[in-house]
């Protein structure tokens, strides 16, 4: 439900942002500068909740709340750490982001950027409040973070429109990322004051890092993939990156449907069966959510190159948003739309490796998107530059870049459990 209510507002943020910007260069501003932080919040959140639910899922209760403090106060301080960085060198980073922007649009991207950081500390810190409830079974409080996010990014940018223009979404992306913080800690509140007098037991520092960083460097290889192709986008011409922002946000809904339900609740069950020594059990679990997943993922990629054009002038096409920014976003979601198979069947494959303890080989997976698309884009741009910047070739490197990824990860997680098969009746004698 928290899931539904979060894509429909989200819906709902698109189409303002349409209405307001449509595709013209303000729009490419804010693409360049909330996307990519963005995506980047969604990879710390995504860290923290499947790096550390099944560490303190597996924990007894006392070690359990001495873990969560210790990872509560060495993470927020990492978070404040990251923000600054961000505020002090927002400039150089819009550099990169979005190499193709006129120097008056970089310089308003590098406020724009500034304003959001701030909700990096936020929304850190709330996954990791959002991981002790996950191991409580209490998904309600987290499930609405999308929502919050959306409704707050959608009144500022209504409300403060006309005084501030497109700072009003920065503002309320922020302050969206602040609220969802609150709503978690009170929702924890009672475990907290259990917590101040439960077991204080050392934890190793290299416990509360190991798994997130790992994590993190895997979430985060994955997010470049796409901001690789959004940069790439402000060479293409204007309303190209901000087509492309269009297209992501119709992509993630369907992506957040196939791969969020099942990985957020089935994380849980794949760490306690991994614990008791049931790997059977879970890899087979892990095989049929997939199974299920593949076929979804297929059936919305065919349904969505199909009726693209018309749903999109349904959804968006008011205001600032034109019968050219209609087909504009068409085009890109036709290179684009092969990303929801190879996203969410490398997302859930790679999820449950983590579960199952085994973070190589999606760590390696991870880096295969972004370089096939480096790849692939480069070689088009310098080949055929006519053609690239057509918006249906937008897509491609990244498309291709996570069907490859996941292509590795399936061949070799497949290849260690037969491994792993072969050597269980040598361990049982054991």
């Amino acid at each position: 439900m928290g899931i539904i209510l979060g894509n429909i507002v989200g819906f709902v943020r698109v189409a303002v942002t349409a209405y307001l910007l449509g595709t013209r260069s303000r729009a490419d501003i804010l693409a360049v500068a909330l996307g990519p932080l963005d995506a980047f919040n969604n990879a710390l959140i995504n860290t923290m909740i499947f790096a550390f639910v099944p560490m303190l899922t597996l924990r007894a209760e006392d070690e359990r709340l001495a873990f969560f403090l210790a990872a509560r106060r060495v993470f927020m301080w990492i978070f404040a750490a990251m923000t600054a960085v961000a505020v002090l060198f927002a400039p150089w980073f819009i550099a990169a982001l979005g190499p193709g922007l006129p120097a008056e649009s970089a310089r308003q991207a590098a406020d724009l950027l500034r304003i959001v950081s701030l909700s990096t500390m936020a929304a850190g810190t709330a996954a990791i409040y959002s991981a002790w409830l996950y191991t409580k079974r209490r998904f309600g409080p987290t499930a609405f973070y999308q929502a919050f996010l959306n409704v707050f990014t959608i009144a500022a940018a209504l409300t403060l429109w006309q005084a501030i223009g497109i700072y009003g979404f920065a503002i309320g992306y922020a302050a969206g990322a602040g609220a969802q913080l609150a709503l978690v800690y009170a929702a924890s509140r009672g475990d907290l004051r259990h917590a101040k007098t439960g077991s204080s037991s050392p934890v190793a520092t290299r416990d509360l890092l190991g798994k997130p960083g790992i994590f993190l460097a895997y979430a985060g290889l994955l997010a470049l993939n796409m901001i690789v192709t959004r940069a790439y986008a402000t060479h293409a011409g204007t309303g190209m990156a901000a087509a492309f922002d269009y297209c992501i946000r119709c992509v993630n809904v369907v992506i957040a449907y196939l791969v969020s339900p099942a990985s957020n609740s089935l994380l849980p069950e794949i760490a306690r069966l991994h614990a008791m020594g049931e790997e059977r059990r879970a890899v087979r679990l892990v095989d049929r959510t997939a199974g299920y997943a593949s076929l979804a993922a297929v059936a919305a990629c065919a349904v969505g190159i199909l009726v693209r054009t018309p749903v999109i002038a349904l959804l968006f096409q008011r205001g600032s948003f034109t019968a050219h920014s209609t087909q504009l976003v068409s085009g890109v979601f036709l290179g684009l739309a092969p990303c929801l198979i190879g996203y969410s069947l490398l997302e859930l494959t790679a999820r449950s490796l983590f579960a199952l303890d085994r973070p190589l080989l999606p760590l390696l997976a991870a880096a295969v998107p972004v370089t096939v698309n480096l790849i692939v884009s480069g070689l088009l741009r310098h080949f055929a530059p006519e053609r690239f910047a057509q918006p249906e070739y937008l897509g491609i490197g990244a498309s291709a870049g996570l069907i490859a990824g996941f292509a590795l990860l399936i061949i070799g997680a497949h290849r260690q459990r037969r491994l792993a098969t072969s050597k269980v009746p040598e361990i049982v004698r054991g």
